[in-house]
């Protein structure tokens, strides 16, 4: 006999059953339910140069710490975008998160070993749409709106507060592309471009602890370019505690080879700078929020872009020494940033060095670089200053 049933009855059924699966581990194809972790290098193996800086969370329990951490209590029909999910426990944690917080979870993953354990998830759960596509592409989310699946997002003026609908998730590639991919996310903000077109949305990222000591910059042993862009359009703070993801080989795939666990070990001990590209390297969840009010107004990144690479190439100079090399007589700035009468939070001391100014001296700065009208008109960054940026930085 057939029973027929409101479809919000269906979608409380279906939610139900979801968070029973997800839970006890119960399968409707057999890809659903990821293999033992005792199996995952043979399911899932690094060797493959595409996938040597692919990080996933392993560890099922601390999936779900990270997934309480990124979509809290009080989230409200969250649509979340998630890309790089590897395997999918993280995915897998979303979805045992209530239907009330979560919406629908879009996923990006163009590797099929990830593919043929993710795909089966739509038989599970209807919120769940799995593309074949890659996340670190800009035309991967124009395809997102020509498939219609952003069109019930309201954009949300700026300052009206954090987006309460759009949220993006993502795990980090261990490597100088996922370092470069993180910076793209943040220049997006100040023309509120990409996702950020929709308003202040909120971004949750797993990624190495070398990437995250650089935007937090709070040393001038490691503050860089990357580091003034973050504060300058983003609050950031740690989505769980650092310790709660230590060791890494208690939480992630891939777990290095014996050899490099010990030369991670050694690195630690000697305090050294852990490299970005070897895997096994400390991870870190952290939430990103784009600031409603943003030193980099719109239009004027390229400019903030060209000064602090050009000013960090000597970023250990005071900076009445570094503008040398900002342009032909950019010295005559300092009559501006450090003109007699002004106030001091107007005031940029010529004596500080590059990498102590602070994000109002930088303000200051490319404000007066802005309106002067012997800035060059050519603001494209050579190879050599770039290059020599990255080495240094």
């Amino acid at each position: 006999m057939l029973v027929l049933v409101s479809r919000s009855t269906r979608r409380r059924e279906v939610g139900a059953f979801a968070r029973r699966f997800y839970a006890t581990g119960k399968k409707t194809t057999s890809e659903a339910k990821l293999p033992p972790r005792s199996l995952w290098r043979q399911h899932f193996p690094s060797g493959l140069k595409a996938f040597q800086h692919r990080v996933s969370i392993a560890n099922l329990a601390t999936a779900e710490k990270v997934a309480q951490a990124f979509v809290p209590k009080g989230s409200q029909d969250k649509t979340v975008i998630e890309i790089f999910p590897g395997p999918g426990q993280l995915t897998r944690a979303l979805l045992a998160l209530p239907r009330s917080r979560i919406k629908k979870l879009i996923v990006m993953e163009n590797a099929e070993m990830y593919l043929k354990y993710l795909k089966p998830l739509e038989a599970v759960d209807d919120r769940i749409t799995v593309l074949p596509i890659g996340g670190e592409s800009w035309t991967s989310y124009q395809q997102l709106e020509e498939l219609r699946l952003l069109e019930h997002i309201q954009t949300v003026p700026w300052d009206q507060g954090v987006h309460p609908q759009l949220q993006f998730i993502s795990h980090l590639t261990s490597n100088i592309p996922g370092e470069q991919l993180i910076s793209q996310l943040i220049r997006s903000i100040p023309d509120q471009q990409w996702l950020f077109k929709y308003g202040r949305v909120p971004m949750g990222i797993l990624l190495s602890e070398y990437i995250w000591k650089r935007i937090v910059g709070d040393t001038t042993a490691v503050r860089c370019k990357l580091s003034n862009m973050a504060a300058a359009t983003t609050a950031f703070s740690e989505a769980v505690p650092y310790s709660m993801l230590q060791p890494y080989t208690d939480h992630f795939h891939p777990i290095p080879s014996a050899i490099n666990l010990a030369e991670r070990e050694k690195e630690q001990k000697l305090a050294r700078p852990l490299m970005t590209g070897k895997a096994g390297n400390p991870f870190v969840a952290a939430n990103f929020t784009p600031l409603e009010h943003q030193l980099i107004k719109p239009g004027l990144l390229h400019k903030w872009d060209y000064c602090l690479r050009h000013l960090y190439v000597n970023r250990a100079q005071p900076l009445k020494n570094a503008l040398v090399y900002l342009a032909p007589n950019a010295q005559s700035l300092l009559k501006v940033i450090n003109a007699p009468g002004l106030e001091p939070h107007q005031r940029v001391d010529p004596k500080t060095p590059v990498r102590q100014m602070s994000m109002n001296d930088w303000a200051l700065l490319v404000k007066a670089f802005d309106e002067w009208p012997f800035a060059p008109e050519d603001l494209s960054i050579t190879d050599a200053i770039g290059g020599h940026e990255e080495k240094k930085g």
